[in-house]
């Protein structure tokens, strides 16, 4: 099967398995306006989650650990991402959203993913 990102060597081999593993993901995962899309972006310091309706394309709510109310807090990497999760199910229910779809942008379901997902369910927001 090809998903459209060639093979490379070494970090570049990761980053295009990371694509298509998130190109995979796309092809079955869509936000609407009923359902929005809970969108995880992770990197090696940071974490981004942003709720956004496709069909519209809209973002209608986001956080990230360098906002504000985060930034330079106590914790890990864990502790910052569900603060992140709750702070994004915080601005997702003041707009407006009961339930989102949850995109995992291609990376495991594990640490910081899971711990800003798991913190997202405990403030209300529905998968």
């Amino acid at each position: 099967m090809a998903y459209g990102v060639k093979i490379a060597k070494g970090d570049a081999y990761k980053r295009a398995a990371k694509a298509r593993r998130h190109l995979r993901i796309r092809k079955h995962v869509s936000g609407t306006a009923e359902r929005p899309r809970l969108v995880v972006t992770r990197s090696n310091r940071g974490i981004t989650a942003q709720v956004i309706d496709d069909l519209k394309g809209h973002t209608l709510a986001s956080a990230s650990n360098l906002d504000a109310s985060i930034r330079g807090g106590e914790g890990d990497k864990s502790a910052q991402a569900k603060q992140v999760g709750a702070l994004v199910a915080e601005r997702a229910k003041a707009a407006g959203v009961e339930a989102v779809v949850f995109d995992r942008g291609g990376n495991r379901y594990a640490g910081r993913i899971a711990a800003l997902a798991d913190a997202a369910r405990e403030a209300g927001l529905k998968f």
